[in-house]
């Protein structure tokens, strides 16, 4: 028996296939939305399973359940999911024969499992993927500006490294009593006029800045790094049949 239950008028069309999307909910520009496809092996389960999807909450992701029914993964299933994020999350089924070939050519996932909990986990996480990654900085070094001097397309910056160091290469910002007023990256460093790759706290260098001259003696100077999150992998559908092994 198959798609006894539907929560949706849009219809899979057997012509061409649309490319992988995350949608965006009409009217939140910055909202994603993950759109699933769900199949159960019965009335009772698929409600379950309904109702826990539409009960998770996840900042700047809107979680929509586009199809569901009772019975095996079918072909209008992967067509159906291929008009959203490409993702079919099944309870106690399997994929009916001889479609995991199109599971692979069209790059649909499709997620079995045996334990409701782990599902709606699963989903969960990957919703959470979906969120843009807070980009952080982190301060490499400070120094202070003691002394200018003007060269041709700009000016050098003779500073005493206050605190950590300053390496080529890196990007730096001049921050006056009013804030940053020039952002760039350091191209070279001079001590003692020696070209060095790197300067460190209690030395003295010359920090080259080039179509900018508004630098006053007393500002601050700060080298510092752009630091992504190490977990912002983003979920992309796997184009298989997935079985998530059930913990122990």
């Amino acid at each position: 028996m198959q798609d006894k239950k539907k929560h949706s008028s849009r219809v899979g069309k057997e012509t061409g296939v649309p490319a992988p999307h995350v949608g965006t909910a009409a009217g939140e520009a910055e909202r994603k939305k993950l759109e699933v496809v769900v199949k159960c092996d019965s009335v009772g389960s698929l409600e379950a399973v309904n109702a826990s999807l539409a009960s998770l909450k996840i900042p700047n992701v809107k979680i929509e359940v586009i199809q569901s029914g009772v019975g095996p993964v079918s072909k209008s299933d992967l067509m159906m999911a291929l008009t959203g994020s490409r993702l079919v999350v099944g309870f106690q089924v399997n994929v009916m024969p001889r479609l995991e070939t199109f599971v692979r050519e069209s790059g649909v996932e499709v997620r079995l499992y045996v334990v409701i909990y782990n599902l709606i986990n699963d989903v969960k996480k990957i919703a959470q993927s979906l969120i843009e990654p807070e980009v952080g900085e982190k301060i490499k070094g400070q120094a202070k500006v003691i002394a200018l001097f003007k060269i041709r397309r700009g000016i050098v910056l003779g500073c005493e490294v206050q605190k950590g160091t300053f390496d080529v290469g890196s990007d730096f910002r001049i921050i006056t009593a009013m804030g940053p007023v020039h952002f760039g990256k350091i191209e070279s460093l001079q001590i003692e006029r020696q070209p060095v790759k790197q300067a460190t706290a209690g030395q003295q260098v010359g920090l080259k800045v080039t179509g900018f001259d508004g630098a006053k003696v007393g500002d601050l100077v700060e080298c510092y790094e752009t630091v992504r999150p190490s977990d912002s992998r983003v979920w992309r559908p796997a184009g298989r049949v997935i079985h998530p092994a059930t913990p122990e």
